[in-house]
């Protein structure tokens, strides 16, 4: 297949990536039983089309996510192959019974992480390594600084950030240079306007938005009688119960007029919105789509035909205002651990 995915540079000192990145979280965790065969064949289909960004934790899955990689990138052709890159969070402590009992962000324990995902990716360094959530107890530049070590030894080429504020963004960068900043940003999610955005333009660095479809609920698929599987993150997600989910599809239902007059799909429009800037038109945001399977990449690389003028960008702002989604993007104790909401 002949790539027809375009690139941009994920900030000024990170790497130029595909304009859209896979997030491969879906296909491990969180969302219900996923096929392998079919994740891995996802996986190719999108090396094959040009997306080169593979995004991953070494905590989906508690490994699995990682592993699933490793084994579609050895099984894919070589020249695709060594186009990939892998972008790869690390921090999350769970247990066996699948919970979660906060970050660690140690420089010993950056060390030991990374020891563990480059076995299971099966590569010989991360492109772009960040902390999936600030540990409280560990300075931030004490983390950056320990990454910063595995790049100058080779095993990481590039350091990123997840989930914090416009502070300890300007903290990070200070330390060292910083690719870019991994946060959920979508219609529905547009906290980093404010401070974070303008922040991390300033300072030359990259966003790779996360949720961009707001976890299925603006992909036009989702209804109001949808039953979730034992396991699915959204069953406990403020926005997908009783009335905050009706309301919100409401607002899913104002977007598909929009798209049907544009001749493309909810998602389509969704994405495209996020691969323009958002609310603040620029180049500089990278939308991650987590994609599960083949049918639902190609409807998510169809985003990359649609433009929005003027009119378009006014249309889907009356449609989903700043702040019209109801209920939080996490539940109550996994908001109090996001530095980028405080």
């Amino acid at each position: 297949m002949t790539p027809t995915v375009p690139t941009r540079k994920l900030g000024t000192t990170g790497p130029r990536v595909s304009a859209l990145g896979l997030g491969c979280m879906g296909m491990s965790a969180l969302y219900g039983a996923a096929d392998r065969t079919e994740s891995l064949a996802t996986i190719h289909a999108a090396l094959d089309a040009g997306v080169t960004l593979l995004d991953t934790g070494d905590f989906y899955g508690m490994g699995h996510n990682e592993l699933l990689i490793g084994e579609a990138l050895r099984s894919a052709p070589t020249a695709v192959r060594e186009n990939a890159l892998t972008s790869v969070k690390f921090g999350a402590l769970r247990d066996p019974d699948g919970g979660w009992s906060g970050s660690d962000g140690r420089p010993e324990a950056v060390r030991n992480f990374a020891a563990y995902s480059l076995q299971r990716l099966g590569v010989d360094h991360i492109d772009v390594y960040r902390l999936a959530r600030l540990d409280p107890d560990v300075p931030v530049e004490e983390t950056v600084g320990a990454i910063a070590d595995l790049v100058e030894k080779g095993h990481v080429r590039h350091i990123g950030l997840s989930e914090v504020g416009a502070d300890t963004v300007r903290r990070a960068a200070a330390t060292a240079p910083i690719s870019d900043l991994q946060i959920e940003y979508s219609l529905m999610s547009r906290g980093i306007e404010a401070e974070i955005l303008p922040t991390t333009r300033e300072l030359g660095i990259g966003i790779t938005a996360y949720g961009v479809l707001s976890r299925g609920l603006i992909s036009g698929h989702f209804s109001l009688d949808r039953e979730l599987s034992p396991g699915d993150f959204r069953s406990v997600s403020p926005r997908f119960q009783g009335d905050n989910l009706r309301h919100n599809l409401d607002l899913v239902e104002r977007l598909r007029k929009i798209a049907e007059q544009k001749g493309a799909t909810v998602a389509q429009i969704a994405i495209a919105w996020v691969l323009g800037g958002g609310a603040q038109p620029g180049d500089d945001i990278v939308p991650l789509v987590g994609a599960r399977t083949r049918e639902r990449l190609a409807e998510s690389l169809g985003a990359l035909d649609v433009t929005l003028d003027a009119a378009d960008l006014a249309a889907i702002e009356a449609a989903v205002p700043a702040d019209s989604a109801a209920g939080d993007r996490y539940p109550a104790a996994q908001m109090a651990h996001l530095d980028s909401e405080h």
